[in-house]
């Protein structure tokens, strides 16, 4: 698969999400809980931007549905973390909103594009 101006918008767009995860996880209190989710979340969230990155390097449509759905799988994983940080009142709200936005409309995309990919794999 050739990259495009919009999968190079989602490397960045991804690798964004994780930076803005680890200096969240750095602000996080050290108890066990926080400690245990922090590196949940920061496992499933750095996962989102490499395995992106493999996704632009698909050898077939095959190849490429199969690595964009580990990826999708990757950022609702990283939305649960970070509902359970604010739900669990380890993490204040003003500090997860803007990354449960983000995930959120993360998600949005690779279902899409998901969806995308397996009707023209269909029609092929």
């Amino acid at each position: 698969m050739v990259a495009t101006n919009n999968s190079d918008a989602l490397k960045y767009r991804t690798k964004r999400f994780a930076l803005l995860i680890i200096r969240l996880c750095r602000s996080l209190p050290r108890s066990q809980e926080g400690q245990v989710i922090t590196r949940q979340l920061l496992r499933s969230s750095t996962s989102v931007g490499a395995n992106y990155r493999a996704v632009c390097r698909a050898r077939s449509a095959a190849d490429f549905i199969s690595k964009l759905g580990i990826v999708l799988k990757e950022t609702d994983e990283t939305l649960f973390w970070l509902e359970l940080l604010e739900d669990s009142g380890v993490a204040p709200p003003d500090k997860t909103a803007p990354l449960l936005i983000e995930a959120n409309e993360l998600v949005s995309i690779f279902v899409a594009s998901l969806r995308t990919a397996k009707g023209l794999k269909s029609a092929i």
